[in-house]
């Protein structure tokens, strides 16, 4: 499976789990994937990460994170984690 695909995936099982996204809000997130030439993975943690710590899609709040872990090159949810808490996003 390419990159795209697993972002396009993980998209759709979002949808499936009742976060829906606007398809505008869907184009940012693959704008800024390709602008910050982040991974899909990337992508992934800081979707999740912001749904989680946003409530809702913050554009500015994703596209931070998005920044943070490829700057970081973050392999795993427990990496991102432990970034956001060293920049004081997260608490323990």
């Amino acid at each position: 499976m390419n990159e795209s695909e697993l972002l396009a995936h993980f998209l759709e099982d979002l949808w499936a789990k009742g976060f829906k996204l606007s398809d505008e809000e869907v184009s940012f997130i693959y704008f800024c994937q390709k602008y910050t030439n982040a991974k899909a993975s990337h992508a992934k943690f800081a979707i999740k990460l912001t749904l989680r710590l946003q409530m809702s899609f913050d554009r500015g709040f994703y596209i931070s994170l998005l920044e943070l872990f490829v700057k970081a090159d973050v392999q795993s949810n427990q990496e991102a984690v432990t970034i956001l808490k060293q920049n004081g996003l997260l608490s323990d």
